[in-house]
């Protein structure tokens, strides 16, 4: 199951293949897997990201504890759903995590079917949909875009977030196969997937890309160098109010005082139909070392911080939601626009 695009996920009969995202650009390392708490370890640690690569993963670590505990005692279940517990706690924002799971859960409460057959085979499609939905999206956002004299991305959003092609940056991808166009990328902070991530799978793919602090992004928009922001997404509420990246609510009020549009590229499966608004949407909070200096890494440290890795656009700040099912311009002033793609 792969490209020429550098893939974050690879499948064998074996186990799974995981593409340790915290070692690049300067390694190019995969940590095979054979059982779902490695998975879970995995997705915790950050060594696989991107919501719609965290469910993939997550279907698939369902799989390796059915191969573990299938048929081999009449509590097989108990142990399977102690898997999922472990793969759904593994991170709480990114919604795609908790729908790839819920539909592995479904295939295990069945009676008569080969539950682990049925499991695998959901998962490869889970990973398979995923890459043609990316495709579709980058189509259908590069129509929205139409002419562009710059995008700017923040954090990652492409194959190494997805199961390949990516999702805005799958839309950059796309624009920039019909266009010559200047394409900037944060460098999103403290993980830094816009520095380590984003530009260096756009060079793979041999497209030029401009690295920025993520401080200057408000001044390359009084530039005039861009006219969209597009940016991915890990939970969408119903309203379009819109969690992803830490960085990408600033960018959105920065684009409105600067009259550059916002768009949020993502499959409908991160749309979270249970939540009316982005208020109850869970922000991850990380453990403080990931943000300071080692030097302050000590008990009796006087220096704490808060790391959110997650923030909330409004949809007043959106101008365009695209999916695999279709674009909702405005989402913030069409309610009803959001709802049809439930069940598109």
């Amino acid at each position: 199951m792969t490209n020429k695009i550098v893939q974050a996920l690879i499948w064998k009969e074996n186990g799974l293949s995981i593409l340790d995202q915290r070692q690049l650009p300067s390694v190019l390392h995969y940590e095979h897997y054979t059982h779902s708490q490695g998975v879970a370890q995995a997705i915790a640690t950050m060594q696989v990201r991107g919501a719609p690569a965290i469910g993939i993963a997550a279907a698939y670590g369902v799989v390796l504890s059915l191969k573990q505990h299938y048929g081999t005692t009449p509590a097989w279940r108990s142990a399977v759903y102690a898997d999922i517990d472990l793969l759904a706690n593994s991170r709480p924002t990114a919604v795609n995590l908790f729908w790839a799971l819920d539909k592995m859960k479904a295939i295990i409460a069945q009676e008569s079917t080969d539950v682990l057959a049925a499991a695998t085979a959901c998962a490869i499609a889970i990973h398979l949909e995923d890459q043609t939905a990316n495709r579709k999206m980058g189509e259908l956002g590069a129509e929205v875009i139409g002419h562009s004299k710059g995008l700017l991305t923040h954090c990652n959003t492409g194959s190494l977030a997805t199961g390949g092609y990516g999702t805005a940056l799958g839309v950059i991808r796309s624009v920039a196969a019909r266009q010559s166009v200047a394409i900037y990328a944060d460098e999103t902070r403290p993980w830094l997937q816009g520095a380590r991530l984003t530009v260096w799978e756009l060079a793979q793919d041999g497209i030029p890309a401009t690295l920025i602090a993520d401080s200057a992004a408000a001044w390359l928009m009084k530039s005039g160098a861009i006219d969209w922001i597009i940016v991915g997404a890990d939970r969408i509420a119903s309203n379009g109010d819109t969690a992803n990246k830490i960085g990408t609510y600033s960018l959105a009020v920065l684009a409105k005082q600067h009259g550059v549009k916002m768009m949020v590229v993502a499959p409908t499966s991160t749309i979270d139909w249970t939540l009316e608004n982005g208020n109850a949407i869970e922000i991850e909070l990380r453990d403080s070392s990931e943000l300071l200096p080692e030097s302050y890494h000590t008990p009796d440290s006087l220096v704490s911080a808060w790391n959110p890795v997650f923030d909330v656009t409004p949809a007043t700040l959106i101008d365009a939601l695209v999916t695999e099912r279709g674009v909702v311009l405005a989402p913030s002033t069409r309610a009803e626009g959001i709802a049809r793609l439930r069940n598109a």
